[in-house]
């Protein structure tokens, strides 16, 4: 059994340049399952810190790597140089007390609140509550992406009743949980990470919501019951590659969610190829340098 005061987290320090803040905040937290923390050190500069949970001890290099190749691909797209990484360990109780500083309760849209489970909260009238912990990737809900995803899953389920929503690459299950405080029916959430499914089980949990929502770590190829909402909120490749799945599985008249997405090129490529495969725009959102796409089945 392991001391208490043995290493449990990686922490990982870089600084970022003010134009890829968004996009490399957003690529830390998913990697990371945590928040992200942001300090302003100089003009057109912050440092970015976030934490790794540690799954085995000699994990460090494995994440250091992955990071690397992630954030390499990312500052490509910009012609930028991947800035230097700092790393260090923290042990368990180090960590939680780092982050019940840092995180309190806060609306991700208007009649949205996600909180951690230390902090008491009142909801006014007509609000929902998601409780998440850090450890849980409490800090996904404050990505642009899925602001963008949660305005549009919003926007679907006004004054609609009981649809059935599949939630592709479901993570922390935050769409899924948050679609069916709006109204759906029942919801499939599906990630191949089978450590995804565990904390996104663990969050559905949480917050009593196991009737609604089935969380699987299937392969969207395995899914044959058709679905009226479609919701994924990843990278723009796996997007593409997935249309005609998209489109398989929703039935006639169904809306696809699409985020993940940088704005011009890669948002003019996903309408494209959605086009080709019998998707129709309806509403186009922008946060930051982030595209949030709703499409149509025809």
């Amino acid at each position: 059994m392991s001391d208490a005061n043995d290493p449990e987290w990686l922490r990982v320090d870089l600084d970022c340049p003010e134009p890829l803040l968004e996009a490399v905040t957003d690529v830390l937290g998913v990697l990371s399952g945590s928040g992200v923390e942001e300090k302003p050190v100089q003009e057109g500069t912050s440092r970015l810190s976030v934490f790794f949970k540690l799954r085995a001890p000699d994990n460090r290099q494995e994440i250091l790597s992955l990071l690397q190749k992630e954030l390499a691909a990312l500052f490509a797209i910009y012609d930028k140089p991947v800035p230097d990484l700092a790393s260090s360990l923290l042990a368990d109780e180090d960590w939680a007390t780092s982050w019940q500083k840092y995180f309190k309760p806060f609306s991700i849209i208007p009649g949205l609140v996600i909180k951690p489970g230390w902090e008491t909260y009142q909801p006014a009238q007509d609000e929902h509550v998601i409780e998440m912990d850090p450890g849980m990737a409490f800090g996904t809900g404050k990505h642009a992406s899925t602001h963008l995803a949660l305005q549009l899953i919003h926007y679907c389920l006004q004054g609609a009743a009981d649809k059935k929503m599949l939630d592709v690459g479901t993570g922390t299950g935050i769409l899924a949980m948050a679609a069916v405080l709006f109204g759906a029916g029942s919801v499939v959430a599906l990630d191949n990470d089978p450590e995804a499914v565990r904390v996104c089980r663990e969050n559905i949990t949480q917050n009593n919501l196991l009737a609604a929502i089935d969380c699987r770590a299937t392969d969207i190829s395995e899914i044959a019951e058709p679905f009226d909402l479609i919701c994924a909120n990843i990278v723009f490749n796996v997007l593409a590659a997935m249309l005609p799945e998209f489109s398989r599985l929703l039935v006639s008249g169904g809306q696809l969610v699409l985020a993940g997405i940088l704005q011009e090129k890669q948002e003019e490529k996903i309408l494209s190829l959605a086009a080709e495969k019998g998707f129709s725009a309806k509403t186009i959102l922008h946060e930051g340098e982030w595209s949030g796409i709703l499409l149509i089945k025809g």
